[in-house]
């Protein structure tokens, strides 16, 4: 199947499914829970598979497409997931961006890809706390914390933290309508917009893979809180408390904690979302750390280093940019299907449409200006004869490289001069480590060619590959 035909939108129905992979993640992350994907799923957009043993997830933002680090069951190879990755974004044409990556795989990720724009931004980062610290508010930086939950017991001496259930659905929706009236940021359309993601993800209390606790005045809800377990990480996905109640907010983040804190090392109660007032609550109860989330964004060497193709010249031929006066004799390249019957792509299907005279040429062009391959066409005498593309720049410093020569000239040794050519250019100007090539079993012209440029290293039911390194 398809990687892409793999993917599908994250739903509650998918939780058992997601929940076998998060629920031992050690990640540390908000993003890698289940609560977080459906909470935010409207404007995360994200899908996903299961590949090479692993958790995949695909999210979608105003760049297009970016994918959590990969997320390991009990024997995943998150190489093998990585490099599905990868593939599945150069078959789209688009970057494989890695997003939310805790900072313990951010090594791997820098050391995988030659070329990296890496983001660690403020406001994503996670508030993570030693569990003790909020169970016990022990030492002197604390005593705030201490001083507000004796005055809220001095008030409410008899206020406690039970788990919430379906039964106490009543309860719930007082609650909601009481924090509505208390509501400090009625006029703000994202604190409200989080609101009612809030209630309706506190509708799922109750499913196994979700700890959901309330703080009750007698029969009263003051306070509730849902949370995931996400291996040695209690995560805390919606947190919120009745103002008018003095001194509950500490007095419950205590309680919960004690409660329901079990034998986590870490509570996470996730991002800021750039608020002033939150910044400034959560530092207040002292987090072990600010927990990076790291965007890789890899690029090609064609973004690096190149402004303009270049020209590369042989023994007997030029290899240089297409231009219009080319168009007559490239398109009879192109549409010559006898001959491109081992090229391996169907040119005229890949349009979209009819083809008009400048089809061709217009995408080697675009191809060029998004940096995804370098058409060069060689020309013997001044004349287009052929052409080499170097494309499928995956991103770890190689590409592939494909050449065809018009058959009027076939048979006199210019597709491996510049098949050649193009490779040591690529190596060597361009700074790739690796050139790669396959060629139908059928092709035996082009399996000679190949060989006599490049080395062998694998085959499959329908070609031979080649490759060609630094």
């Amino acid at each position: 199947m398809c990687l892409m035909q793999q993917f599908k939108p994250v739903t509650k129905q998918d939780g058992a499914k997601l929940r076998r992979y998060y629920k031992d993640c050690n990640y540390g992350l908000c993003e890698y829970s289940l609560g977080t994907k459906l909470m935010w799923k409207k404007v995360l957009h994200p899908a996903w598979a299961e590949i090479a043993g692993c958790l995949v997830v695909r999210n979608r933002d105003a760049g297009g497409w970016n994918f959590d680090y990969p997320v390991p069951g009990p024997e995943g190879d998150v190489d093998a997931a990585l490099r599905a990755i990868e593939a599945y974004c150069l078959e789209a044409g688009q970057l494989p961006v890695i997003s939310m990556v805790p900072e313990d795989k951010a090594g791997k990720l820098l050391s995988r890809y030659p070329y990296v724009r890496v983001s660690d931004i403020r406001t994503w980062r996670d508030y993570v706390y030693y569990r003790e610290d909020l169970q016990y508010f022990t030492g002197r930086r604390y005593s705030g914390q201490r001083n507000h939950i004796k005055k809220f017991r001095a008030q409410w001496p008899d206020a406690e933290v039970r788990p919430l259930t379906a039964e106490n659905a009543s309860a719930v929706e007082r609650f909601w309508r009481d924090y509505e009236t208390e509501f400090p940021k009625g006029d703000n359309a994202k604190a409200l917009d989080e609101l009612a993601l809030a209630k309706k993800m506190l509708k799922l209390a109750g499913k196994p893979w979700f700890t959901a606790g309330g703080m009750f005045d007698g029969d009263k809800l003051i306070a509730l809180a849902l949370a995931e377990r996400c291996g040695d990480t209690l995560i805390i996905h919606i947190e919120k408390a009745l103002y008018s109640y003095t001194g509950v907010y500490p007095a419950f983040v205590q309680a919960f904690a004690l409660a329901f804190g079990g034998n986590c090392q870490w509570i996470d109660r996730e991002d800021d979302a750039a608020d002033k007032g939150l910044r400034t609550s959560k530092l207040q109860y002292g987090p072990a750390r600010l927990a990076s989330k790291f965007r890789f964004e890899p690029m090609n060497e064609l973004m690096r280093h190149i402004t303009s193709i270049p020209k590369v010249e042989t023994a007997r031929l030029t290899l240089s940019a297409l231009t219009e006066k080319d168009i007559p004799a490239y398109n009879a390249l192109v549409l010559d299907q006898e001959r491109n019957r081992w090229w391996g792509y169907d040119d005229v299907a890949g349009l979209g449409g009819p083809v008009e005279e400048r089809s061709f040429y217009n995408v080697a062009k675009r191809d060029f200006e998004n940096r995804l391959a370098v058409n060069f066409a060689v020309r013997l005498e001044g004349k287009l004869i052929g052409e080499a593309v170097l494309y499928n720049f995956d991103c770890r410093g190689g590409a592939e490289l494909g050449c065809r020569i018009d058959k009027a000239y076939a048979g006199n040794g210019y597709g491996v001069e510049a098949f050649t050519a193009a490779a040591e250019w690529g190596l060597y100007k361009l700074h790739l480590g690796r050139v790669f090539a396959k060629c139908f079993k059928e092709n035996q012209a082009s399996y000679k060619m190949l060989s006599a440029c490049m080395r062998k290293n694998g085959e499959d039911e329908t070609f031979f590959y080649f490759e060609k390194l630094v």
